[in-house]
């Protein structure tokens, strides 16, 4: 996918790839005299934390670590924080009460869910509705200020549309994933759409972000005790690809460890997946927190053994192998028992228990504190609230402490203009599947409504006017103020169809018989005959999969496809719109009816989003953001999380299946017609370094204002190999067009994304010779052809680098990342460096340290060498009481990439 520009992220002290900024976090506040480094809003946020958690007692420390919540510190000017709150389409949950899940909060605005907004391709949209959910968010948590990490989004794959989740997911796609991903991450943090932090936040965050589940957690069924078994290649270029890809482009605060193994080591104890793969090459610096309970999981879910062991892990040992691995923050809800990092920390530090990454120690404590206290206080929590512009802005629109989670609230923060985008967003996510009658060419949509005389619709099916709409996993609470602002498909077809024609009827009937369950209403089937269009409404919810339950088939619930099949034999002018979690199984009527059109759940405002869509006010121009498999037979069991095809299965995604699927990914329909220039590429011979150009004219030859996917896919000469993708998505752009009107589209493809992952060598490498770049409107349906040859090999440069300070002379006791030194001492940094073939240098956690190649070298310095001074020599040496941020810049043939780390004094 096309790169964004390297950002510099001085609201919280962070650089990767870029010169580190030693201005202040928030220029131009007040701070007393001598008063605590922490307290001083002119320091760094990191320089605050550093100083904060060296003020803290072992048994404080632990506490701070866990979710649920943690507790008040009132001799530090500490309070209590819930850090698991929910905003996956919408603010949804808030943590503020300790020892229970997070409190669902009550008629906060609900959008399309994730699945929805991956089919309308546009990261620009999904940048607009997470601004709109965060300032929400600012406006509902508590004081404005507290409870403001939210476990969203989730990127893990599409892999299996029979996943209990896979309305959480963007895309089966690990490039069209990320692009949406890292616009919600922008959107939700208070950055532009290239990952910069806004002028108007001042220097804070707006909220914090949490990319879940690290990694390859894509089955229900076995997800806390599973393993997702994958090579090396396949978990670097698929499963962790679209985590690299958000935390290269869009560095969100936080990741979340999975439940699941990962070829047999429990993900959350994993110090290869989170320290060497997440932090050292993908340069992820944010903090990492468990599923819940995912720590609790590794004794009793897996009953592990670390390699060498007889015994299983007991409590104390699974919370110091957590922490050790990199999980800073214990989500301590959900499936847990009593024991949790508050209560066993300080105890594995005292025993000093042997982990994965060295011996356990009070230091493992201070970095994951130093990481969460950097983005508690990046967020404002600990300066004036009127001088945080995101309280100031909150409170101006709904004043202070005037929302109350209740209907009393009458849904205040439901705005016009949030539910106008809620509807947007929903329109833009509806793809239209079919549009044929028959075996001919006449359309059906957009529906004809005459201006006056008798017309009639019906609206069949028991979920087009439910009494309470299903939003899906993760929604808020909608009560009779929150309802009053929702509309269903029905409401939304009637008063569409009514206000252009008020003489039209627009009846609903049901689907089934009421109190016989799965019965066939035969009275809705004879009287559909009668209309002159019928829309069946065909849906799923969280009976048919949900997170702890996966679906073991495709079919649409019973009696559903009979009551399609039915219908359409009775009207010819049938009309089925899907509203399900993923992909079903169509083939018993595809053909027999007038159309299709399909979305996942589409928000409080889908009523009027299809009604849009019907008649025409909203052109249709969602595309399928996954693989629509014709049935479950295409598919291996749920838990292979191998994708590639061999003699068991045809492999998963437009990528490696080998089967014909009822739909391709990337496929949509439009009520106009699209034209696709010849595309012209500005080089065809390049090298791994170089940027590909790819220019084509799009036309809009129809009748209609519309909007198209245009995509291009590139595709290996060798792609016969089955061990090589048959094509991947490179780039999209969504373009608007008036009837005659056309755009020239521009795509940038950088060749080294064309690279894959060579376990043998371990780095990624780009093949060279011939690739064929597809301008398609789908995976299938190419449009034109054009070529590059690559050429040459790709000169290394450092793209991270990472360090793990300790004092020197440090034995085993203290592998683990320093923040606090005595006067006088050395300071050995230990740096890793990341290059861009995903080769690592240096210090490694989870192996012996590789030396830096020939002609590297790494400068540092310091912004206050009273407190830390670098000698001449590179030497590192703390002198008088402080706190002082050291730059570390590594030099290698003509670039540099440089990263920061705080030192306290005592």
């Amino acid at each position: 996918m096309r790169r964004r520009p390297t950002r510099l992220l001085t609201l919280l002290g962070l650089c990767m790839a870029c010169t580190v900024s030693t201005a202040p976090a928030v220029a131009g506040k007040t701070t007393a005299p001598n008063e605590p480094v922490y307290l001083d809003p002119n320091r760094p946020a990191r320089e605050r934390a550093v100083d904060l958690v060296s003020r803290m007692t072992p048994a404080e420390k632990a506490a701070q670590m866990v979710s649920s919540r943690a507790p008040a510190i009132p001799r530090l000017g500490v309070r209590a924080y819930g850090w698991w709150n929910e905003a996956a389409h919408g603010v949804a949950r808030e943590q503020t009460e300790n020892g229970s899940n997070p409190e669902i909060l009550t008629n906060t605005t609900s959008y399309p869910v994730s699945l929805s907004m991956g089919s309308t391709w546009n990261p620009d949209l999904m940048y607009r509705v997470a601004e709109r959910v965060s300032d929400e968010a600012r406006e509902v948590v508590e004081d404005n200020t507290l409870n403001l990490n939210f476990y969203s989004p989730t990127v893990n794959l599409g892999r299996d549309p029979r996943w209990g989740r896979n309305d959480e997911t963007f895309s089966e796609d690990p490039g069209l994933t990320a692009a949406m991903a890292e616009q919600y991450v922008n959107g939700m943090e208070g950055k532009d759409r290239n990952g910069n932090p806004l002028p108007t936040g001042e220097g804070y965050l707006k909220t914090s972000t949490t990319l879940k589940h690290f990694a390859a957690n894509n089955s229900e069924f076995n997800r806390r005790t599973g393993s997702s078994d994958t090579d090396e290649r396949t978990l670097r270029e698929y499963y962790t690809a679209p985590f690299r890809e958000v935390i290269r482009d869009s560095s969100p605060a936080s990741v979340m460890s999975a439940y699941n193994r990962v070829n047999g080591v429990p993900a959350s104890a994993d110090v290869t997946l989170l320290d060497t793969l997440a932090r050292g090459t993908f340069g992820f610096d944010g903090f990492f927190t468990s599923d819940c309970d995912s720590v609790y999981e590794i004794q009793h879910g897996h009953n592990w053994r670390p390699e060498g062991r007889e015994e299983p892990l007991d409590h104390v040992e699974r919370n110091a192998y957590a922490n050790a691995a990199g999980v800073d923050l214990n989500c301590n809800q959900g499936y847990h028992d009593e024991h949790n990092y508050s209560n066993t920390l300080p105890a594995a530090a005292e025993q000093g228990i042997r982990t994965d990454n060295g011996t356990y120690t009070e230091n493992f404590m201070d970095a994951s504190l130093v990481r969460l206290f950097t983005v508690r206080i990046a967020l404002g929590e600990f300066d004036d609230p009127n001088e945080v512009p995101w309280v100031r802005r909150a409170r101006d629109r709904v004043p202070e402490d005037s929302w109350e989670n209740s209907e009393a609230n009458k849904a205040v923060t439901q705005t016009p203009q949030r539910l106008a985008l809620a509807r947007e967003a929903a329109s833009e996510s509806i793809v239209l599947l079919r549009n044929t009658k028959g075996s001919g060419d006449e359309r059906v949509l957009p529906l004809n409504v005459p201006r006056s005389g008798p017309y009639s619709v019906a609206v069949i099916g028991d979920h087009a006017d439910p009494d309470e709409m299903y939003l899906g996993g993760y929604s808020s609470n909608q009560t009779a103020s929150g309802r009053a602002n929702s509309v269903t498909g029905y409401q939304g077809i009637r008063e569409a169809i009514e206000s252009v024609n008020p003489e039209a009827t627009v009846d609903h009937l049901p689907g089934t018989v009421t109190g016989a369950g799965e019965e066939l209403n035969e009275d809705s089937v004879r009287r559909a005959a009668n209309y002159d269009a019928v829309v069946v409404y065909g849906a799923t919810d969280e009976s048919t999969a949900s997170e702890e339950e996966d679906r073991d088939s495709l079919k649409l619930p019973a009696p559903q496809t009979a009551l399609i099949e039915r219908v359409a034999e009775a009207n010819p002018e049938t009309v089925v719109y899907l509203e399900t979690i993923g992909q079903v199984d169509v083939s018993d009527f595809r053909a027999d009816v007038a159309a299709i059109l399909w979305s996942s759940y589409n928000g409080q405002r889908k009523g009027e989003a299809l009604a849009d869509v019907l008649l025409g006010e909203r052109n249709p121009s969602g595309h399928l953001p996954f693989t629509w498999y014709r049935d479950e037979s295409q598919l291996p069991p749920m838990d292979d999380y191998d994708i590639r095809p061999d003699e068991s299965h045809p492999g998963r995604t437009y990528m490696y299946f080998a089967g014909e699927p009822t739909y391709p990914f990337g496929h949509g329909l439009s009520y106009t017609r699209f034209e696709y220039g010849t595309p012209h590429v500005d080089r065809t011979h390049v090298s791994p370094d170089d940027t590909v150009r790819v220019t084509t004219r799009i036309t809009n030859t129809g009748e209609n204002t519309g909007s198209d996917v245009v995509q291009l896919y590139a595709r290996s000469d060798e792609a016969a190999d089955p061990q090589r993708p048959d094509r991947r998505l490179v780039d999209f752009a969504k373009v608007s067009l008036r009837p005659r009107e056309s755009e020239l589209v521009e795509f940038e493809v950088p060749v080294r994304e064309l690279a894959l992952f060579d376990p043998r060598k371990e780095r990624s490498t780009v093949d060279g010779g011939g690739y064929r770049l597809h301008l398609a409107s789908s995976s299938s349906e190419v449009v034109h052809r054009t070529k590059i040859t690559v050429r040459g090999a790709s000169k290394p440069r450092p793209v991270s680098v990472s360090t793990t300070p300790r004092a020197a002379g440090d034995g085993e006791r203290d592998i683990p990342l320093r923040r606090i030194f005595p006067h006088d001492t050395v300071v050995e940094p230990r740096p890793t460096v990341a290059m861009n073939d995903a080769r690592l240098y240096g210090h490694r956690a989870d192996s012996p340290d590789l030396p830096l190649p020939p002609g590297m070298r790494i400068d540092y310095r310091s912004n206050r060498p009273e407190v830390v001074a670098v000698d001449r020599h590179g030497v590192i040496r703390t002198q008088n009481t402080g706190v002082a941020t050291i730059t570390a810049t590594v030099h290698y043939r003509g670039t540099s990439a440089s990263t920061s780390f705080v030192v306290k004094v005592r």
